[in-house]
């Protein structure tokens, strides 16, 4: 889907100041406020329960705004896990699915947080869209860019809420470092180097073997091709294989790029070209690269230098400039020379959220867009999505960021998008 400039001029005006979509009065009558009524709170239902589902479950637990109301996944180990947690917290016991389109059909549920497996998140975010639901979808945003334009056209038909989980986004240290980057501390940025963990699989691979009796191993694989079940494809571990996911450059890409993106001024466009070398288990034990460069060529000459496993870069982002270089990642912010941190003013002032979670719900409710909002999690997950084309092929990518196409290698542009499994389809 190509964006027209009237759309991109709306996304333009929320990210920067604030752009509202239409209020469901009848169920959001206030504003968040420090004592909140259980008629006011966001009823959440929570759509795939495994480590990252149960830890975005907790902390929505703790927020005075929301309240757990409904909870969904296809193994019924983790969803009878969740109800459990839920009840004893709440003292009520939440409504238990397997079937999310029977969670989404409930009017007890307000908004979904969805942290399924990858290839789920465009389906399930698209079918809560279509139903009235709000969505927090967990990063990376999609299994292939064609993906996310289908999420960004349903969020902004049905005048949906669709924060992406890429948490960096709510963290001071990385908006400090992207305003001043954009703001000119460290002169004209040339280069941003991204360095990305290597993957973390538990080694050996192990045969095929019968589903286990509590995971519903059809509906795991959904959309996804008809495999065997493996014990080592499911779980923590689906990360690792092209039919689920993009590997280590769309689990931590879609965090530590996303973050180049931002400090670039790139949230609404992209790299031209990228090209890639990669190193892949000799064992096959999974599918996605041991090791990766990756380089991205944006319009403006800027590069972004991403590296992947062993004798890459800091795990990070670091903006280099002819004046000056900062580095950023989750525990602390750096710069040579030291001076430019105290660096203050500048035009350029970024979406301030100290709490990616709260921010969601403040959104549902005075229906401005979210710090991550749709838009720019499909952009992101792009930026991983491109590389990952580019270590596939081999070949050197041409990328339009503004008709969001592939330039001039139709195999390369068929990458882009992915074929459902019967009976599933991308509304």
């Amino acid at each position: 889907m190509r964006f027209s400039r009237s759309r991109r001029a709306f996304l333009r005006a929320g990210v920067a100041g604030g752009a509202f979509l239409s209020l469901p009065a009848s169920i959001y009558r206030t504003a968040l406020g420090a004592d909140v009524p259980p008629s006011e709170k966001v009823r959440l239902g929570f759509i795939g329960l495994g480590g990252q589902g149960t830890g975005n479950m907790n902390a929505f637990l703790k927020h005075s705004h929301a309240t757990v109301a409904a909870v969904c996944d296809v193994d019924s180990s983790h969803l009878a896990k969740a109800a459990g947690v839920v009840e004893k917290a709440t003292k009520k016991a939440p409504q238990a699915e397997k079937d999310f389109r029977k969670l989404l059909d409930t009017k007890d549920v307000d908004a979904v947080v969805v942290s399924t497996p990858d290839h789920w998140h465009a389906l399930t975010t698209v079918a809560a869209c279509a139903a009235g639901k709000d969505v927090y979808c967990e990063k990376p945003l999609t299994l292939v860019i064609g993906e996310g334009q289908a999420m960004v056209a349903a969020a902004r038909k049905h005048g949906r809420i669709v924060q992406t989980g890429s948490q960096q986004r709510s963290d001071a240290r990385f908006r400090q470092a992207c305003e001043l980057a954009r703001n000119g501390a460290l002169g004209k940025v040339h280069t941003v180097k991204v360095g990305l963990p290597g993957p973390n699989f538990k080694a050996p691979g192990v045969p095929d073997s019968t589903p286990p009796a509590e995971l519903d191993y059809e509906f795991w694989l959904g959309p996804a091709p008809a495999r065997p079940y493996n014990e080592k494809r499911v779980h923590y571990l689906f990360r690792f294989f092209w039919d689920y996911s993009g590997g280590q450059q769309t689990n931590f890409g879609a965090h530590h790029l996303d973050i180049a993106q931002w400090g670039l001024g790139m949230d609404e466009s992209g790299p031209v070209s990228i090209e890639a070398t990669a190193q892949f288990n000799k064992e096959k034990w999974f599918e996605t690269p041991e090791v990766a460069k990756i380089t991205y060529t944006y319009a403006n000459g800027v590069k972004i230098l991403c590296s992947l496993g062993k004798g890459g870069y800091p795990g990070g982002t670091t903006f280099e400039g002819d004046k000056g270089s900062i580095f950023v990642d989750r525990s602390k912010i750096t710069a040579t020379p030291p001076e430019i941190l105290k660096s203050t003013g500048g035009d350029v002032k970024l979406y301030v959220s100290n709490n990616h979670h709260g921010n969601w719900l403040d959104c549902i409710k005075t229906r401005k867009l979210p710090i991550c909002d749709v838009a720019i999690g499909h952009r992101s997950a792009t930026v991983c999505h491109l590389g990952n084309i580019a270590v596939r092929t081999g070949r050197k990518i041409a990328w339009d960021p503004a008709k969001e196409q592939i330039v001039g290698d139709a195999e390369a542009a068929k990458m882009t998008t992915k074929e459902y499994r019967a009976p599933w389809k991308l509304a």
